[in-house]
């Protein structure tokens, strides 16, 4: 069969050849079309980054940019904490009551209101326990959320409940437990990892909270720096001086773990305001919340508040700072503080502070300004009378409301610092400045600085701020017209001050090296170093200089990351287990302080004594207890001890005889004030070597010893 197929003619032709013209035309018209429509959408996106965000397209994805680096910097800092965490003590494989003990001093009485809550019967009824305790300072009862600053506490049980109930209802499990062959004659121990073990949950949060504290610092030193690479700077600068900078990842429960990086948001908000010439609204109140965040958890951050009060204040004298400017960021603070007293239920510690006297004499010295303009001229005269005018008025203020209030909580801080350039002492003040922590800041910490090049920088950087201000000053004084910056100064004067605090208490260097890496950013500011040249020649500059950095500064993470220790301390777990099978659940305890946290926090014991020794009353009930460590007769402090209706006191021989450095012993520490005794045997001793006839021993191993307290002459038969 034979197909056949029409030859088109040239009509079929020019039909076909116009159709094709005309489907061309509409594929044409179509691919215009489309090409329409996304610049359409473009041009919304845009318009919409630029209208709703204030944007210019080219901004926003900087900032995506910072946005993006800042959570990288906050996930190497959490994983850093974590892995010297679980490296120093092997955390994920120790047992309950191991994970408790490594919670030493301060750091186990704080968990151990955590556990006292998420043991409890229901979230309320914890919380009522916490806030009516018997047992921290027994007979006394008190309320441990107003005294010890326990908000964080209080939040994470919450969380841990609400985590642990809704995993409970979906039946996810929440933690991986095996045991443990620990050897050397020692018990097999149960060990969990995972979220829903208490302890693992804790520190896993207080990690986070220090990651997301480096993001901040990224986003602080590119806003300060104006340069990403100034964000850069800030953190390596942190990494390279991480062992000066923080020790969360040593004492996880500690105040400051969990308060500094608020204080790190109140910074960063502070410096946009200073920099805004009209802030707003929720600006200010974000600086209110801020500030609450960072008073709550931390009976100390008031000390640091007050430093920086005092650098604005300097500031605005030397006219970087507007009054009303200066005014509207008072307010913040007293509204935080006010927030705070009633949060605290009315801690007086608060209001009879320097730092609220200080926000009120400072007030006072603006609202004065004009009386005192009108009789001076403007110049260095009226600086110095500003300065004692609110120096005079703070320190007046201050005794006038510790009277009204009967407050004497932070007297041994007025004592410490009194002690530092007298030749003052006394117990309370021996206690802290025996430590090494509370000693002037060490030469070895400045050649570590020295070494990251982290002080020559800032040298560099406060060399060419103070020589500014100079320049401002003298043009002042001569009535001529220069521009200011009111950040970088303020930022200069908080370094100052930390700087000073540092080097009276080695402990406060936590709040300098941070410091001093944000400051570090400033060497990518154009505003200080466009005179090196172009943009791209400054940045070699710092690349040049971050090169230099981190020849000592990787060798420093690396001594970090070398630390491999596993945690055991078998005689006092040894003491643990013997009280647990041993005493009566009602039985009070006494003994030095870090022992005594590790008691209530693993036996729920009542104890009269423990590590917070800020509050007045519990440093005369703690100087009681230690004078089994005097060389009073024994008979004084079994007084002392029954009095305290204490029934056991845990001896501890090293409490005896170790010494920080000459004087440092607990006997020669007591020679201070108990002079009539001095140049006999200690107590201690002779209680280590024989209890009777004053105490009975009931137990003791090679570090501990336990001593029942009779109450009567029958009780030691």
């Amino acid at each position: 069969m034979v197909v056949k197929t029409r030859k088109p003619n040239a009509k079929d032709q020019s039909s076909e050849k116009d159709r094709s013209q005309s489907v061309s035309g509409k594929s044409k018209r179509a691919k215009d079309g489309k090409g329409s429509a996304f610049q359409s959408k473009n041009g919304v996106f845009a318009g919409f980054i630029k209208n709703k965000l204030g944007l210019s397209p080219s901004a926003f994805a900087r900032g995506i940019s910072v946005l993006v680096l800042a959570l990288i910097a906050g996930f190497l800092h959490w994983y850093h904490l974590s892995h010297l965490f679980e490296n120093d003590r092997h955390f994920s494989h120790m047992s309950s009551l191991e994970k408790e003990m490594a919670f030493r001093t301060e750091m186990g009485l704080y968990y151990s209101y955590f556990k006292t809550i998420i043991e409890a019967p229901s979230f309320m009824d914890g919380l009522y326990m916490i806030m009516n305790d018997r047992l921290t300072e027994y007979p006394l009862v008190i309320n441990t959320l107003k005294r010890f600053n326990l908000y964080p506490e209080v939040v994470l049980a919450s969380w841990y409940g609400a985590y642990t109930n809704t995993m409970d209802f979906f039946g996810i499990p929440t933690k991986m437990c095996w045991t443990i062959n620990r050897g050397e004659g020692l018990d097999p121990v149960e060990s969990c990892e995972g979220l829903g073990d208490p302890a693992y949950f804790y520190v896993t949060f207080v990690f986070l909270l220090n990651g997301a504290m480096m993001s901040l610092f990224f986003i602080y030193g590119t806003y300060l720096s104006g340069s990403r690479l100034g964000g850069t700077v800030t953190v390596l600068c942190f990494f390279f001086n991480h062992g000066e900078s923080t020790r969360v990842m040593w004492t996880p429960p500690l105040r400051e773990s969990f308060s500094y990086p608020f204080l790190v948001v109140q910074m960063l908000l502070l410096t946009y305001i200073l920099r805004t010439r009209n802030p707003s609204k929720n600006t200010m109140m974000a600086l209110v919340i801020s500030n609450i965040f960072f008073m709550l958890p931390w009976q100390f951050a008031q000390f640091v508040l007050l430093t920086q009060v005092a650098s604005l204040f300097v500031s605005y004298i030397l006219g970087y700072l507007s009054p009303a400017k200066m005014q509207s960021v008072l307010v913040t603070h007293m509204i935080s503080l006010a927030v705070c007293f009633l949060l605290m239920f009315g801690n007086s510690m608060l209001l009879t502070s320097f730092y609220a006297s200080s926000l009120v004499s400072i007030w006072g010295v603006i609202a004065l300004r004009d009386r005192l303009v009108g009789i001076f001229k403007p110049g260095l005269f009226t600086w110095v009378m500003q300065c004692f005018a609110w120096v005079v008025s703070t320190v007046i203020l201050k005794f006038m409301l510790s009277v009204i209030f009967g407050a004497s909580d932070d007297a041994h801080i007025s004592s410490l610092i009194k002690s530092k350039f007298t030749s003052f002492k006394d117990f309370d003040t021996m206690m802290y400045t025996c430590a090494a922590e509370f000693d002037f800041i060490e030469t070895e910490t400045l050649i570590r600085y020295i070494k990251t090049m982290l002080l020559p920088v800032n040298v560099l950087i406060v060399g060419f701020i103070a020589g500014r201000t100079i320049q401002d000053m003298i043009g002042f004084l001569r009535n001529e017209k220069t521009e200011k910056s009111e950040d970088d100064e303020m930022e200069h004067l908080q370094l100052v001050a930390f700087a000073v605090l540092a080097v009276l208490i080695m402990r406060l260097k936590l709040f300098l090296t941070p410091h001093m890496c944000i400051m570090s950013c400033l060497i990518c500011s154009r505003q200080l170093f466009g005179w090196v040249g172009e943009k791209f020649k400054l940045q070699l500059t710092v690349v040049g200089i971050l090169s230099i950095m981190a020849v000592q500064g990787v060798a420093n993470l690396q001594s970090q990351w070398d630390i491999i220790g596993e945690f055991s301390n078998f005689p006092q777990e040894e003491l643990l287990e013997w009280i647990k099978d041993n005493t009566r659940p009602n039985a009070v305890f006494a003994g030095a302080m870090p022992t005594m946290a590790s008691v209530k926090l693993s036996t729920g014991r009542a104890i009269v004594n423990h590590p917070h020794y800020e509050d007045a009353g519990l440093r005369e009930r703690t100087k009681m207890v230690y004078a089994m460590y005097s060389r009073k007769p024994a008979e004084v402090v079994k007084r002392n001890l029954i009095k305290l209706q204490v029934d056991y006191f845990i001896l501890e021989d090293s409490w005896c005889t170790r010494r920080s450095k000459p004087g440092c012993s607990m006997p020669e520490i007591w020679d201070v004030e108990d002079a009539q005794n001095a140049g006999k045997v200690p107590l201690c001793t002779v209680m280590w070597r024989d209890s009777r006839p004053h105490f009975s021993t009931i137990f003791h191993n090679n570090i501990y010893k336990v001593l029942r307290v009779p109450k009567t002459v029958r009780d030691m038969r």
